[in-house]
């Protein structure tokens, strides 16, 4: 989160001073001395300074501008003279005639604060030199500024070294952002006398050491961020003392110990994350005294115990997370009361037990997550209740019973994911009614009967993943719709038939996965219109016929699987234009003829199995051109001549079998041994 600024900040900001791009923005259009606005207040001073006290400020602010970076002088063009409050850029003045705000917000400033003297701007009520190229430490003379000031903001800069102590005499202090900089160290305990903070920003720094109790002094907080640094140890129990907060962002750290009891006193909460830390123990049962919260992140922690039924009493939450935890026991049923939840994200836990029915009542969810964890039964049919669903994991559980049709009454679903599950009986045919699925995965299941036909009504899918399951049939011709897909793998099925003529229409793919079924026929000539394959695996199957030349066509092929089927004639010449393959397998067929010379153009192959098939003639000696082959087999051929001498260049070489040929000479020989 690189600016985690609220609203509210902003706009108060907007209201008292005016961004450096807004005034350039509107500058043809207005005089400068427009926008210098005049404050007053209770503790504004408003009888007129003295003419030595205003030349004190103006010079102050000069020597400040002349220690800056010369193009940071132009920008600051119109600091002139012994008025400050006289048309000078992004300063506005008391009515008593001493400067009351400076906010140079977003001006490119780059430089440091050595020289600017605090202590001459007595009167300051607002200091906003937020997202510049300042840099170097915040000098210790700070403290001397206006002790009327009430924000000071130098976030999104390039400060570092310690926040000064002396910030803690800032006792009228109410924002104090100071994040995305490379402050270091710890949080000192000066933090706890500024008592009247309402925002503190800390958020993306380097700050170490733990968070101290006093934090909890400062009563009036409303937003505390202190996420992306490298803290540590416990949430201080104190946190409950801050009865206004409406937002705590304690993510990305190295906080331990467990989530405090006392968080559930924070009733005023909207947004609470605390993820990415090494939190321990149970979720706290007081949690659920937050009614108000929206937002609530404990995601890749270690906590354990199971999910408190009291989560379902944050009726308000729109987005929770509890995800890459120890978390253990069923969902509770409890969560169905969360009507307004868009996101729930449980996965990578170990929660056991059935999907509970009342999953159906969460319909406005958007986002459901439950996958990795030990989840059994079935996929409750009230499921089709979330007709806004876009993405739903339930993977890598342990699910059981058939795919519910109601699934096809989720018609805004983008992501679908079944796969490493149990579920048994066909895919319904009602999922052709996901006509926005990007992303399919029913794989690794015991799923059977054929590919419904209504498959090729998912126009808009990328990935298809149907393998590893008990699936029979033919490859429906439907398939052809599919133009999108990148990714087909229905292989380690029962499928049976031919390689539909269709398959050439899909001319997106990247990876075509069919091996291990019991496919027969040729393969379809039309192979040679997917052009962007790198990945065919035709393997263990009972394809016939030859390899079609148009198989030279994939030129982006790095893994061509043939291997085991009934392939029979010579391999075509065009093999060689496949100049990118890595794995060359076509063992156990009936493979004929000499290996063609245009082999050698394969120069980058690292496994090449010839093994077991009719090969006659020698072996092509420059089988080794690129020195980079691991593996190679063609034993079980008929081919003679000597064994290649260029063997011995291929320094990588783990395994040769040369077996039951008629190959001549020494293999010790041709390896140089």
């Amino acid at each position: 989160m690189a600016h985690e600024y609220p609203s509210s900040y902003f706009l108060l900001s907007r209201l008292i001073i005016t961004p450096c791009f807004f005034i350039f923005l509107l500058f043809p259009l207005s005089s400068i001395s427009s926008f210098h606005f005049i404050f007053t207040s209770a503790s504004a001073p408003t009888i007129a300074i003295s003419k030595v006290e205003q030349d004190h400020e103006a010079l102050a602010l000069l020597t400040w501008k002349v220690s800056l970076y010369n193009q940071t002088q132009v920008l600051l063009s119109s600091w002139f003279g012994r008025n400050s409050c006289h048309h000078w850029f992004g300063v506005a003045c008391h009515r008593s005639g001493s400067v009351s705000d400076l906010n140079l917000q977003s001006c490119g400033l780059r430089g440091t604060l050595q020289n600017l003297k605090f202590s001459s701007l007595s009167n300051l009520l607002t200091l906003n030199l937020s997202n510049n190229s300042l840099h170097g430490t915040i000098p210790t003379n700070i403290g001397n500024i206006s002790k009327l000031i009430t924000i000071l903001d130098f976030g999104s800069n390039h400060f570092t070294g310690v926040i000064p102590e002396q910030l803690g005499f800032l006792t009228s202090l109410s924002f104090l952002p100071l994040a995305s900089n490379n402050f270091r160290r710890s949080i000192l305990p000066f933090i706890g006398n500024l008592k009247n903070l309402t925002i503190l920003h800390l958020y993306e720094n380097e700050l170490s050491g733990s968070i101290p109790q006093e934090i909890g002094l400062l009563r009036s907080l409303n937003d505390l961020r202190l996420s992306t640094n490298n803290l540590i140890g416990p949430i201080p129990p104190s946190i409950g003392n801050l009865r206004n907060l409406t937002t705590l962002y304690l993510h990305r750290n190295k906080l331990s110990g467990s989530i405090p009891q006392e968080i559930g006193l924070l009733r005023s909460l909207n947004n609470l994350e605390v993820s990415f830390n090494s939190l321990t123990g149970p979720i706290p049962p007081s949690i659920g005294n937050l009614r108000n919260l929206t937002t609530l992140y404990l995601y890749r922690n270690k906590l354990s115990g199971s999910i408190p039924q009291e989560i379902g009493l944050l009726r308000s939450l729109n987005d929770l997370r509890l995800s890459t935890n120890n978390l253990i026991g069923p969902i509770p049923p409890s969560i169905g009361n969360l009507r307004n939840l868009t996101t729930l994200y449980l996965h990578t836990n170990k929660l056991s037990g059935s999907i509970p029915l009342e999953i159906g009542l969460l319909r406005s969810l958007n986002d459901l997550e439950l996958s990795v964890n030990s989840l059994t039964g079935p996929i409750p049919p009230s499921i089709g209740n979330l007709r806004n669903l876009t993405t739903l994991y339930l993977n890598r559980n342990k699910l059981t019973g058939s795919i519910p049709q109601e699934i096809g009454l989720l018609r805004s679903l983008n992501d679908l994911e079944l796969s490493f599950n149990s579920l048994t009986g066909p895919i319904p045919h009602s999922i052709g009614n996901l006509r926005n699925l990007t992303t399919l995965y029913l794989h690794t299941n015991k799923l059977s009967g054929s590919i419904p036909l209504e498959i090729g009504l998912l126009r808009s899918l990328n990935n298809l993943e149907l393998s590893v399951n008990s699936l029979t049939g033919p490859i429906p011709p439907s398939i052809d719709n599919l133009r999108n897909l990148t990714t087909l793998y229905l292989n380690r099925n029962k499928l049976t038939g031919s390689i539909p003529q269709e398959i050439g229409l899909l001319r997106s793919l990247n990876d075509l996965e069919l091996s291990f079924n019991s496919l027969t026929g040729p393969i379809p000539p039309s192979i040679g219109n997917l052009r962007n394959l790198t990945t065919l695996y035709l393997h263990r199957n009972k394809l016939s016929g030859s390899i079609p030349q148009e198989i030279g066509l994939l030129r982006y092929l790095n893994d061509l699987e043939l291997s085991n089927n009934n392939l029979i004639g010579p391999i075509p010449a065009s093999i060689g234009h496949l100049s990118s393959l890595t794995s060359f397998g076509l063992g156990h067929n009936k493979l004929s003829g000499a290996l063609p010379l245009e082999m050698n153009n394969i120069t980058h192959l690292k496994i090449l199995q010839l093994f077991e098939n009719n090969f006659i003639g020698q072996l092509p000696d420059e089988i080794c051109l690129g020195r980079t082959l691991v593996n190679f087999s063609a034993t079980g051929n008929h081919f003679t001549g000597p064994i290649p001498k260029s063997l011995k260049n291929c320094t990588s070489l783990f395994r040769v079998r040369l077996g039951r040929n008629q190959l001549t000479g020494d293999i010790a020989e041709s390896f140089g041994v």
